[in-house]
């Protein structure tokens, strides 16, 4: 028996952040899938990033202010940040839409967004079982095959970007867009490997 209680209210937030992170990678496949009405579907995604960091720091504070931790606190402050990290990317990738005036996205753009979303549903379950280790190993496998799935997506749009687009300001636009939704498939398998870590030091 314990004396001293771990805090498990570190679970239910980390909880919070995932299937936060899935609405925002949702909001954005389906943004690019129907692409009508862009500045509102930016703003909804801007409203789940803004959520997104509110319970980053919630966890922060309750890092805190936490004499016990369930697990390795550093190892509790990397997966709050890498959480947001690929919020931030989707966040990112919605505003480029805007801001650079992108009147048709690369088909690519679509695919990837759609891998986005299929990384945040499988870390979603992979948080949901933190507390019960090594059960989760094979959603990060998938998140990290998806990561690969996804490279190759990216390099092979970007070089048929560059064999058929004849103006120069439209290959910038695209090929950026295409490179910031690729890195939040980057910082999904960021997260997957802190889970690893995680199960790993529990083991």
């Amino acid at each position: 028996m314990r004396l001293i209680p771990r805090e498990t209210k570190f679970y239910d937030l980390f909880a919070d952040m995932a299937n936060n992170l899935t609405n925002g990678a949702r909001q954005l496949r389906d943004l690019l899938q129907n692409y009508q009405d862009v500045s509102a579907g930016v703003q909804k995604i801007k409203g789940i990033e803004h959520k997104g960091d509110d319970i980053a720091h919630a966890v922060f504070v309750k890092l805190n202010s936490s004499f016990i931790t369930p697990f390795d606190r550093e190892d509790i402050h990397t997966l709050a940040s890498s959480l947001d990290d690929v919020l931030d990317y989707i966040n990112a990738a919605a505003d480029r839409l805007k801001t650079y005036k992108i009147t048709k996205p690369p088909a690519a753009a679509v695919e990837l967004a759609t891998i986005i979303l299929r990384q945040a549903e499988e870390l979603s379950k992979a948080v949901a079982l933190l507390e019960k280790g090594d059960a989760l190993i094979e959603y990060c496998v998938e998140v990290n095959r998806l990561e690969n799935e996804a490279d190759a997506i990216s390099r092979g749009a970007i070089g048929h970007l560059f064999e058929t687009e004849t103006d120069p300001i439209q290959l910038i636009k695209h090929k950026e867009l295409l490179e910031v939704l690729e890195m939040a498939t980057d910082k999904a398998e960021d997260v997957a490997n802190v889970l690893e870590t995680v199960v790993l030091k529990s083991a």
